[in-house]
């Protein structure tokens, strides 16, 4: 049957113009294409906090691509409520044939796109979903038996060799520009009409919208040939700070991996496999959707943790003694960003220093970060709790003070987020409880009472950890 004269794209997590895969299967297939935004009350409604910066990140990304797309010709309704009742709803007004998206892989987006899918087949209209979050999905990159992977590196080998330039090549809107139809004069819906208000997106230097992922993007072709030397170092402007536009889709993954391909050298080849970790997690969720309340390995749902509330919210407050994670729980609290070397440190204290749930850390980052994403997050803390596929050796345990002396050598990273350490010298900074009183007078910090001395023993605390794991294998 050929396909009807309008459609409906349906954005998500994809807000921009260009290089979009279900923009441009709209565009290419259909004489009149219109274009629509929800602000999902199923999702919103979750949120705690009305200043949450996620939220404002979505409202000026999606204010921006409706300029774009108005400055192209087209529109974009932006509606707030249920999506699973409006985008039906606004498709059978307008009377399209089809409706667009890109894929969803997340088991709640999955269980509404389906009901979506259901209620306009029940009124005669096509759903039509489009690859763009990834580059290559679950059943593209297979193990030679046909299966999946649950170990990175071949995985990442297998990738690598399935790549070409057909699968980073952009999908251009611009061509079929003029099939965009405006959308209806209907206001867009101002953030405190969601309910939520203005952050310190600005402060942080956070710039939502394709314009704020092209100034990043362009920040770090400065210093991508440095990644693979000081990406660990957090105290260091080494990482790309794409992590929330990737999210959000301000940025198509197909131009950052034909960037990576195309520059070169060791940083872009790191980079490129730290995008393919991403594309790894999200192969682990979608074959193995019960990893969002179980662990991948199921033998290690019988780990007793323990019920410490006292030490989960000094690991909350950054109030840990251990200078380094608690500099990075900080980072988190007032920035929503957490460096990536911080957050192995951190979940592994949490899990192996702390022995509390790896589960409860999770969702403690899923209210945090500005960049959560389920797949990767999972991930991460599947990987540091070995629970996970591809995890580190359940015997494997980050000891604090040496992740501190080794990433942040002179402290400046600490210092920047634990005030109380600003004076105390290099020697002592990644284990202030072992200054001597000379010390402590020199440098106004007292262990114990300007600054928490250590919630736990770390090397009594591998021991209950080494047990508690062993026993799982010994069963």
């Amino acid at each position: 049957m050929a396909p009807a004269s309008a459609a409906l794209v349906w954005f998500r997590r994809d807000l921009r113009a260009e290089d979009h895969a279900a923009l441009h299967s709209a565009l290419s297939e259909h004489a009149a294409v219109h274009c629509v935004f929800v602000f999902d009350r199923e999702i919103l409604d979750r949120l705690s906090s009305p200043g949450d910066r996620r939220v404002e990140f979505i409202w000026e990304s999606v204010r921006e691509l409706k300029q774009t797309l108005g400055a192209m010709g087209g529109g974009l309704w932006v509606v707030h409520g249920r999506a699973r009742d409006e985008v039906p709803r606004l498709a059978a007004r307008l009377g399209v044939g089809a409706v667009y998206a890109n894929r969803d892989y997340e088991p709640e987006a999955l269980a509404r796109d389906a009901d979506v899918a259901r209620r306009l087949e029940e009124a005669g209209i096509d759903f039509r979903t489009r690859k763009d979050q990834v580059v290559f999905e679950r059943d593209e990159v297979r193990t030679r038996a046909g299966g999946d992977f649950s170990v990175f590196t071949p995985y990442r080998t297998a990738w690598l060799a399935r790549l070409s330039p057909r699968d980073f090549a952009p999908l251009r809107t611009a061509p079929h520009a003029g099939r965009l139809v405006a959308a209806g004069e209907t206001a867009m819906p101002g953030l405190e009409d969601l309910g939520f208000a203005r952050t310190d997106l600005g402060a942080l230097g956070i710039s939502p919208g394709a314009s704020g992922a092209a100034k990043a993007l362009a920040g770090f072709r400065r210093r991508i040939d440095r990644y693979a030397e000081e990406r660990d170092y957090p105290a260091l402007n080494a990482t790309s700070s794409l992590s929330v536009h990737l999210r959000f889709g301000t940025v198509s993954i197909r131009e950052l991996v034909g960037y990576a391909r195309k520059h070169g050298g060791a940083g872009a080849g790191v980079w490129l496999s730290e995008l393919v970790w991403r594309e790894f997690f999200f192969m682990v969720l979608a074959s193995r959707p019960d990893v969002v309340e179980h662990a991948f390995r199921r033998e290690f749902d019988r780990l007793q943790f323990d019920d410490a509330e006292a030490e989960w919210q000094a690991w909350c407050d950054g109030r840990t003694g251990y200078p380094l994670v608690d500099a990075g729980m900080r980072q988190l609290e007032q920035t929503g960003f957490m460096h990536n070397r911080l957050r192995m440190v951190t979940a592994s204290f949490l899990v192996k220093d702390l022995g509390i749930d790896w589960r409860r850390g999770e969702r403690y980052f899923a209210t945090k970060l500005n960049d959560y994403d389920l797949a990767a997050n999972n991930g991460g803390w599947q990987w540091a709790a070995s629970t996970g596929c591809d995890a580190q050796p359940w015997f494997r345990i980050f000891n604090p003070v040496t992740q501190s002396r080794k990433f942040d050598p002179d402290g400046r990273f600490i210092r920047r987020y634990v005030p109380e350490l600003a004076r105390v010298p290099d020697q002592y900074v990644h284990a202030p409880w072992t200054m001597d009183e000379a010390a402590q007078r020199a440098s106004c910090c007292v262990p114990g009472g300007d600054y928490p001395l250590p919630v736990v023993d770390h090397a009594e605390a591998r021991k209950r950890t080494l047990a508690r794991y062993g026993r799982i294998r010994r069963d």
